[in-house]
């Protein structure tokens, strides 16, 4: 008897999960058939402005009755405000810049939630890698959001050579290297730690694990948490790891060391041994070599360099308890386009191939 309830309670369960599942793909397909009949209303309202029909308060009149019947026989989703929200985003994304066989092949996916967050972003190349990002990664809207408020794009591209940074908008963010990992700076605003107190590296590691997932979000795609303060023993001494990742993409262990104050070459020093540790003793033959990142919260350049032997796997990036300030990134971001254009005017041509 108790086999049979059991056996009639997992097929229950499988029936359940079908129609869960069924239900969702028949929500996503409405919704996808929204998006998309919403970009050709709003395409109907541009053609006809541009027939030369309308004059500017006669098109207002226009949409006001075009409103009242839509919404008498369709009922809600076609006020005056939904229109001109439909007419923006035909206007926007159909003068989208040549765009990546991804963004393509992907086009209108997302929820018109999604869109209406995306047609308040004036760059188009910004526009474009929060849409990919979107689409490969699964955003939510929520998780929309907070990227954009913490100027990811911004900080993605201040963190990459100049060559790069234009196929941030045409493939979205690639992890294939070390560097492709890091931002300027890590935005840790989740965390609660404001400035103004004092915290030790403690507070922060704790305040870290207890919001792992979106510290996990926060650095990048790939990432998988495995240990705080990792020990390990070398001639009789005990040393420890703040925080040791792996990322799945780039096939190694990451390293992370929390420095609150000054960073110096001892710390660079010791990031060194941790490495170096790690790559003779942890490291499988099939993995790549250990990346070491020292979050701190004022860097040196010069001592880094000075410090470090070059192609070494090591790197000192800043964090923000604040979202940053996104006029001052953008205005950054503006100098190093300009300057590459300015150096590679050939390259501009082939944008979006």
């Amino acid at each position: 008897m108790k086999f049979e309830l059991e056996s009639q309670q997992e097929l229950y369960q499988k029936i359940a999960d079908l129609i869960e599942q069924a239900r969702k793909t028949v929500a996503s397909s409405a919704n996808l058939a929204m998006v998309h009949t919403y970009f050709e209303i709003g395409k109907m309202i541009v053609e006809d402005k541009q027939s030369g029909k309308q004059k500017a308060e006669y098109g207002k009149k226009i949409l006001k009755n075009l409103s009242e019947h839509l919404t008498r026989r369709f009922g809600k989703g076609f006020s005056e405000a939904n229109l001109r929200q439909m007419r923006k985003f035909y206007e926007v994304f159909s003068i989208q810049q040549t765009l990546s066989a991804e963004l393509k092949k992907l086009r209108f996916q997302l929820s018109w939630s999604h869109y209406l967050v995306l047609m308040r972003i004036k760059n188009p190349d910004e526009r474009n890698f929060y849409e990919i990002e979107c689409l490969e990664s699964n955003w939510s809207l929520t998780t929309l959001e907070r990227q954009y408020h913490s100027s990811l794009y911004e900080r993605l591209a201040l963190s990459r050579d100049k060559d790069e940074v234009m196929k941030l908008s045409t493939h979205g963010q690639r992890i294939e290297k070390p560097t492709d990992i890091l931002k300027n700076p890590l935005t840790l605003e989740f965390l609660g730690l404001e400035e103004q107190f004092t915290y030790t590296e403690t507070d922060m590691e704790q305040a870290i694990l207890s919001k792992i997932q979106h510290f996990l979000l926060e650095l990048g795609k790939g990432f998988l948490f495995e240990a705080r303060q990792k020990r390990f023993s070398f001639d009789e001494q005990h040393f420890f790891v703040d925080l040791v990742f792996y990322n799945r993409l780039l096939q190694c262990y990451v390293l992370i060391d929390l420095k609150i104050d000054k960073l110096t070459h001892q710390d660079l020093g010791q990031m060194q041994m941790y490495v170096n540790y790690f790559d003779r003793y942890e490291k499988q033959a099939f993995e790549k070599p250990t990346i070491g990142i020292l979050l701190c919260k004022k860097k040196n350049n010069a001592l880094v360099e000075l410090t470090l032997p070059k192609e070494v796997n090591i790197y000192a990036t800043e964090y923000s308890m604040y979202l940053p300030e996104k006029k001052l990134l953008q205005q950054k971001l503006e100098e190093w386009i300009e300057a590459f254009e300015n150096e590679h005017p050939e390259q501009l041509n082939d944008k979006g191939e």
